[in-house]
């Protein structure tokens, strides 16, 4: 058994067992992968793929559970090259984070500035998406940290820091019926078409249960993923925008942003990592930049508890701030 066969079912496993995909992503050949899986697979005695002629087709039970450890085996191998790193040169390397565009935009612009200029060697790449999809990522392993507020509970293989809290604010047109309501209510914001995050983006979920606790029914006629994609469909008079307060520093002259903390419960911003993996220096020095309570020594506390333990009584002496 070598690495380099576990290091290509896995990585056919992560491109959907296509195995031309596989063969590009890893600078091989493509009858060079499928000898190699064979020759694992007689080696185990097992079939790791189901096939349909040359045609790889599903993950057998067995497959599943060795891609299990094969992970785990990877994992560790990049984690003894991360240690290697921080002996040698702690100041040099990469961190890969995955995040939404409302954390991408108005919560991390300011963070990256600040890393770069301490740590100009390390070479920060910045992956965005759904929140499932970047607490995927973290989970696989594919990036450092996740920094979202949606879905990573649904990952037993993340540890989940808690960063800050934050609400939303209305965005009308300027002279809207809305900037009159005082104090203004979900009834009133009811009464009109509403533009908003996705379902599953950037505290969503609070917003939808914070209609239906009062009875109403909200009326979204158009969803984003991008704050500023609302705000244009808002300013073309296709509804209320509900976006994150910290989406409203740059709204233009012709929207007037209206503050509704009383309105929804606050949403807390987690960063997410992948349980059991070595942190350089500079990871931890990026996570203390971006909630400062996240010291190295709580943060290894909360990555030593165990998997399906919430790590909240770590942080119960900790008041986050609002963003």
């Amino acid at each position: 058994m070598k690495l380099q066969q576990l290091r290509y079912i896995w990585e056919v496993a992560r491109n959907d067992l296509n195995v031309s995909a596989t063969a590009q992503v890893l600078y091989t050949s493509q009858p060079g992968i499928s000898k190699q899986i064979r020759l694992l697979e007689d080696e185990l005695g097992i079939e790791i793929f189901a096939r349909s002629g040359k045609h790889l087709t599903r993950i057998t039970p067995a497959g599943e559970a060795v891609l299990k450890i094969a992970g785990e085996i990877l994992q560790k191998t990049n984690d003894i090259k991360a240690v290697a790193s921080e002996f040698s040169n702690p100041r040099r390397g990469e961190l890969s984070i995955a995040t939404t565009h409302t954390q991408a935009r108005y919560a991390l612009p300011e963070i990256i500035e600040q890393f770069i200029a301490e740590f100009p060697d390390v070479n920060l790449h910045m992956h965005q998406g759904t929140p499932m999809q970047i607490a995927e990522m973290a989970a696989k392993g594919q990036v450092d940290l996740a920094i979202a507020t949606e879905a990573m509970e649904h990952f037993s293989d993340l540890v989940t820091l808690p960063c800050y809290r934050w609400n939303r604010s209305i965005i009308v047109p300027k002279g809207h019926p809305l900037t009159r309501v005082q104090p203004l209510t979900l009834e009133a914001v009811a009464q009109y078409p509403i533009v908003t995050y996705v379902f599953g983006f950037t505290g969503r979920s609070q917003l939808d249960q914070a209609f239906q606790s009062r009875g109403l029914e909200e009326n979204v006629v158009f969803t984003a993923a991008d704050s500023d994609v609302i705000k244009t469909y808002v300013k073309l008079g296709l509804g209320v925008g509900i976006v994150a307060s910290m989406a409203c520093e740059t709204v233009d002259d012709e929207l007037v942003s209206i503050p509704a903390d009383h309105l929804f419960e606050e949403s807390v911003t987690h960063i997410g990592i992948r349980r059991g993996t070595f942190l350089r220096g500079f990871v931890y020095r990026f996570m203390e930049m971006f909630a400062p309570h996240l010291q190295k020594q709580l943060v290894e506390q909360a990555m030593e508890t165990p998997a399906k333990t919430s790590v909240a009584p770590l942080f119960e002496h900790v008041t986050l701030p609002k963003h």
